[in-house]
């Protein structure tokens, strides 16, 4: 019985209502990421402004370092199956990796983005000293923005990871939306924060946030049908209607599709797609190095949520539909891909083919299509950072090279920046003896143990097409002369402990991937709770 069946039972016998229960301890890695980021708030409204950063960033490292091990303590215990906040949050097996794998995430990205606005660190301090050689007014912009520090990323940050780890856990469809708003609408100001490239970081920000209002709008209407046909908007509710065939089928399938919309704009599945090139190259790198693991990783936990809780019976209402959407997304990410010159567009077109790839999971709808999903998602995130972390240090006086024409000849300049970039290329490309090649193994085995081979054709040749830009780049930085003028390598310690964690997680997983596998499908013993 729901709870507002019990409430009106209890109303109709004239007793009194009963006390919502919480269980704070499995909800507990939620409340300490939204208690700091709300501490942050008042550090912002409190601290003096050079002591900020000091309080922030140690605030930031604990939250999300707490949250984590906490996580780890939810899982260790034998085949979590639990529902909390009165059901409108499930602690399971599937829920718990996939939080696990955003708060892992997101300590690697907040190392980057602590790094980036550490002031008199090792990339501002470098460009601080150039800047200074510069004639008047333009001398002082550029040393006041080197100087600045903007200590409010870090409580937009907290603010985000925690909608992130509630996205995939809801077990109702509005708090699945009240968590994607709370994900959502930091990310929308983060995106702005880029500080040498004010002009393209805004138009990002504005473009992400006008997509991102029309792809709620879906999600909310979506919700509206949804209840409409089944009288509830819990996700068990839904699928225990969908498998009497009761209600109206035109309310559920529309319900679906525009639920479906609003998941897959997160993902950047086509044709939802167009804002992320746009957003990855205007938005700060250390944010773009965010979205790009700790975003998709949970978009893609509220998707097989849905549709492994909710539309496990409608397999063939959704499966066409959602072949198409996988066929287009790995052959529009790996084509258009090809033609770009930026490198931040080239990842963000990488992006949407990988998402394409992971569909082949959701697809799968098996134990084995979720657990390599899981895999797959924990790989290729930490690759995104890795790669994200090395275009933070290719810096000229203008900000980060992003044009590939300036990374010409980087490998003889900079060797070893220029083979670790490489690396993770390859591990994009799915090269054996990389967390890349392992990942699609595991998707594409499931996919064709139920039935997609033909889909798992079109994955292979897109992979083979996305080789094409990888390699052009691994050209690009080693059979090509440098300029005398082309960029230099800045990083600091924060940055290079993100490249070595990213790749050391790719080597791991590529080759001894056999123990986070084992973990995984333990993970899916017992599926989503319902």
């Amino acid at each position: 019985m729901s709870t507002s069946s019990q409430v009106s039972a209890v109303l109709a016998q004239g007793g009194d209502i009963p006390a919502p229960h919480i269980e704070y301890g499995q909800i507990a890695p939620m409340l300490l990421v939204f208690g700091a980021a709300i501490l942050g708030v008042l550090v912002e409204a409190l601290v003096g402004r050079r002591a900020r950063y000091r309080v922030q960033v140690p605030l930031a490292f604990l939250a999300l370092a707490g949250a984590f091990a906490w996580t780890v303590g939810l899982g260790w215990r034998d085949n979590p199956h639990n529902v909390a906040a009165e059901g409108a949050l499930g602690v399971d097996g599937p829920t718990l990796f996939l939080q696990g794998t955003i708060l892992l995430l997101a300590l690697v990205s907040l190392l980057l983005i602590a790094e980036r606005g550490r002031p008199g660190g090792a990339v501002e301090g470098h460009f601080a000293a150039q800047a200074s050689a510069l004639p008047g007014t333009e001398a002082e912009q550029r040393t006041t923005e080197a100087g600045a520090v903007q200590t409010e990323v870090f409580p937009l940050m907290l603010f985000s990871v925690g909608g992130m780890i509630m996205f995939p856990a809801a077990n109702d469809l509005l708090t699945m939306f009240v968590a994607l708003e709370v994900l959502s609408l930091p990310l929308y100001l983060l995106c702005g924060l880029a500080r040498r490239r004010r002009l393209l970081s805004q138009e990002a920000a504005v473009k992400y946030f006008l997509l991102g209002a029309f792809s709620s709008a879906f999600f909310l209407y979506g919700i509206a049908l949804l209840y409409g046909f089944a009288g509830s908007v819990r996700l068990s509710a839904i699928a225990d209607q969908v498998a009497r065939d009761a209600g109206n089928e035109t309310l559920l399938l529309a319900g679906v599709a525009l639920v479906s919309a609003g998941l897959l704009f997160k993902l950047g599945g086509v044709p939802f797609h167009m804002w992320k090139p746009d957003v990855y190259q205007g938005a700060p790198t250390p944010i773009t190095a965010m979205m790009a693991s700790c975003v998709v990783v949970s978009a893609f936990g509220a998707l097989v949520r849905v549709y492994y809780v909710t539309f496990e019976t409608l397999e063939w209402d959704w499966r066409p539909f959602m072949w198409g959407v996988a066929i287009l997304t790995m052959v529009v990410g790996s084509i258009i891909a090809i033609t770009q010159t930026d490198i931040k567009r080239m990842l963000a077109y990488s992006s949407i083919a990988h998402a394409g790839f992971l569909l082949l999971g959701v697809i799968a709808a098996s134990p084995n299509g979720l657990s390599s999903t899981l895999f797959y998602l924990l790989a290729y995130g930490f690759a995104s950072v890795g790669a994200f972390a090395v275009v933070t240090m290719v810096r000229d006086a203008g900000g980060e090279a992003g044009h590939l024409s300036r990374w010409a000849g980087l490998g003889k300049r900079s060797p070893v920046v220029a083979g670790v970039f490489a690396f993770f290329l390859l591990a994009f490309a799915g090269i054996p003896l990389t967390s890349g090649f392992t990942g699609k193994f595991a998707v594409f085995k499931a996919a064709v143990e139920e039935g997609a081979t033909p889909l798992v054709v079109v994955a292979v040749i897109a992979s083979a097409v996305a080789a094409f830009f990888y390699v052009r780049v691994i050209v690009v930085m080693f059979f090509s002369e440098p300029d005398p003028d082309g960029p230099v390598v800045v990083a600091g310690p924060a940055t290079a402990v993100a490249v070595a964690l990213g790749v050391t997680a790719t080597v791991v997983l590529g080759v001894l991937p056999q123990p986070i596998l084992d973990l995984a499908g333990q993970a899916t013993t017992q599926m989503f709770v319902r």
